[in-house]
């Protein structure tokens, strides 16, 4: 069986960023959520899973000037810096597994993941994966996370998915995250079929020691 890395590397190297099911040729609903945060455009955004996807450009266009772009394929992240071109180094790229990743303490204003959080399928993996958010994002800081629906198919990409709604996603996060608001979204993937994906929005409470 091929590890989570191999399995990304095998999907970029063998589809095209266009032809992946998650992909959307601007994530309205992404970017109006990370303008909603109220954020300055200096302040810093991590965009986990991003490889390929279009957020980059759209919030670059939009002003934001501090993103980190973190996914765990480098073929992914390939994919983004040759469609950027010249405005690519002005993007912090990160290949990383996000459970796995060493990332500065209290520093993101903004993290935004669409499709990562919900391949964990393992009780371990989501623990460092919630453990890594609250690590890293600074107190009173935005976390945007979508994943699947409890609606949406069980597989996506050949793998398990963990399902969720706004009430489960929170209680997965915990006391640590206080959930402002979540919405459903009907995405359509190339080939036309739909996914079903909820987005909860969350801001970093400060907790006891």
């Amino acid at each position: 069986m091929l590890d989570a890395k191999a399995h990304w590397e095998n999907v970029y190297a063998t589809k095209a960023a266009t032809q992946v099911s998650w992909y959307q040729s601007h994530p309205h609903l992404s970017l109006e959520w990370i303008r909603a945060t109220g954020i300055a455009f200096d302040e810093p955004i991590m965009d986990v899973g991003g490889g390929a996807s279009t957020l980059v450009d759209d919030l670059l266009d939009a002003g934001y000037a501090n993103i980190t772009v973190l996914d765990i394929s480098s073929k992914a992240l390939e994919v983004a810096r040759a469609r950027l071109g010249e405005r690519a180094p002005r993007v912090n790229w990160l290949e990383a597994d996000v459970t796995h990743a060493q990332l500065p303490r209290e520093h993101f204003a903004v993290w935004h993941d669409r499709a990562v959080f919900h391949f964990l399928t393992d009780a371990l993996a989501r623990k460092k994966y919630v453990d890594t958010v609250r690590d890293a994002v600074k107190i009173g800081g935005h976390v945007i996370v979508a994943s699947f629906a409890l609606d949406s198919p069980e597989m996506c990409s050949g793998l398990q998915v963990q399902r969720y709604d706004a009430e489960s996603m929170h209680a997965t996060f915990g006391h640590a995250f206080r959930l402002i608001s979540s919405q459903r979204e009907n995405h359509q993937t190339p080939w036309g079929s739909e996914q079903k994906f909820i987005y909860c929005y969350c801001r970093r409470e400060k907790t006891r020691a």
